[in-house]
């Protein structure tokens, strides 16, 4: 227990300092995390006889940062299409099987521990109060996930995936971070009141499916913990999968609902 306290701590820290910081600060730790991420990720599809190129995934991740940082998001088609002419080129030349499956979990392993979580950028230069958001909406959702499961957990979640999730503390991590935007947005932006309630829901909801998703890999292939570098947690990916997928919901939510109105506009054109 000391253990994952401290190192819940550090990461915490860490991760509020680089967020706070944003530019190359944030990008680093980001790196940083995604090399050790990938290395798990690959580790994990060997467990199933797949050979992703974690090369790949990586000089992906800098293409990525290189494009993110300076906010050069319109040049993400092209760096994510020359991440996947280099995946189908890596297995071309390397010859080894299954080729299908290495190809499709190469490009998985760009778009899981790149693509995704590279959002984060985009969400910093959109403000630094939505990373706020993220990052004190998912520990809440974690955090009170496990102690309102711990203490009134009946019903089963997701049994064959994840059989220690249960629903109830699936709806008490949910109105806990709903609790926690709600401090956030009320006190610290000037946003309408129900643009804070949908970034709490779509936090909350997407925390908890990044997570059953990384237990889905991790069962698929027959591993319980990613690796064991942060102690007490797990590996990195253990201990960012509830970011995967919350990042760039918020993202596109910021920018397509609350900075624009460009998918309503879409739905009107349409009807």
């Amino acid at each position: 227990m000391t253990k994952r306290v401290i190192t819940s701590i550090i990461v915490g820290f860490t991760a509020l300092f680089a967020m706070l910081a944003g530019g190359w600060w944030l990008a680093g730790v980001i790196f940083l995390i995604a090399w050790y991420a990938s290395k798990e990720y690959t580790n994990i599809l060997e467990h199933k006889g797949f050979l992703p190129s974690r090369k790949i995934i990586l000089v992906a991740v800098v293409l990525f940062i290189l494009l993110a940082v300076p906010n050069h998001i319109q040049i993400f088609p092209f760096a994510f299409t020359l991440s996947a002419l280099m995946a189908f080129m890596w297995v071309l030349f390397r010859g080894k099987q299954p080729y299908i499956a290495n190809v499709a979990t190469t490009l998985l392993g760009v778009v899981y521990c790149g693509w995704l979580p590279l959002h984060l950028l985009s969400v910093r230069n959109e403000g630094v109060i939505y990373c706020m958001f993220i990052l004190f909406g998912v520990f809440a959702t974690d955090t009170f996930c496990y102690v309102f499961g711990c203490k009134y957990g009946k019903h089963k979640l997701a049994q064959v995936i994840s059989p220690n999730k249960t629903i109830e503390g699936a709806i008490g991590g949910t109105v806990m971070c709903l609790v926690f935007t709600a401090v956030i947005g009320i006190f610290f932006t000037e946003l309408p009141w129900y643009h804070i309630l949908i970034l709490g829901l779509l936090i909350a909801i997407f925390a908890q499916i990044g997570d059953l998703c990384e237990s889905m890999i991790k069962r698929d292939a027959g591993v319980k913990d990613s690796s064991d570098l942060l102690p007490g947690h797990g590996g990195f990916l253990d201990r960012t999968d509830s970011y995967i997928l919350t990042i760039p919901v918020v993202y596109y939510y910021v920018e397509y609902f609350i900075n624009s109105n460009i998918i309503l506009d879409l739905f009107r054109g349409l009807m």
